[in-house]
């Protein structure tokens, strides 16, 4: 039951953040649509940096599930690089308010180490994506940088973020994305 609760005011707290209209999000708002008074919520969590924490770790665990899937099943690295760009993208579309916290925007004045978390996950992508192209390289013989294509496709990717929830949700990452993949890999 416990459990339960805890992930209801998780995915509340995920509902929250799909407003395009950037509120700041408190305790108090959050127990009043749950309709619990914000003494409840302390029950789950110790805070809303754990709350946040919450959704982070919803994320490390999904994104990181569908990479790893991804690089274990595909054996051509530039393919790998493709689908995991693409998987990226379409997480955010599906997710509204968990791309609002993967580009920050909802850890402004929240404690930094949510932040620094969200950049320890983009450091493991890119190291992925790196990876990947390292393998592409050892397969088709060319120089393709690694390093830096890496760390282009990443860019792209927060950057697509970035658009879609500054535009309120209107912008969809997937939008393009066939033609750009091409421009940004070759």
């Amino acid at each position: 039951m416990a459990g339960e609760r805890k992930q209801q005011i998780l995915e509340t707290l995920a509902k929250m953040l799909e407003t395009p209209k950037r509120e700041k999000i408190t305790t108090a708002s959050l127990a009043a649509r749950l309709n619990v008074s914000e003494a409840a919520l302390y029950r789950h969590f110790a805070g809303k940096a754990q709350m946040f924490g919450g959704l982070i770790e919803f994320i490390e665990q999904t994104l990181f599930g569908l990479i790893n899937k991804i690089t274990s099943e595909e054996t051509e690295g530039m393919k790998q690089a493709q689908r995991i760009v693409t998987i990226l993208l379409l997480f955010a579309e599906k997710n509204p308010g968990m791309t609002r916290v993967l580009i920050g925007d909802a850890l402004v004045n929240e404690d930094d180490a949510l932040q620094t978390r969200i950049n320890q996950l983009f450091d493991r992508i890119e190291s992925t994506l790196k990876q990947s192209l390292r393998i592409a390289e050892t397969q088709t013989g060319r120089e393709l940088q690694p390093e830096a294509k890496a760390n282009l496709m990443l860019c792209f990717v927060v950057g697509r973020w970035q658009q879609f929830a500054k535009s309120g949700f209107k912008r969809k990452p997937m939008e393009f994305v066939q033609q750009q993949l091409g421009l940004l890999i070759n």
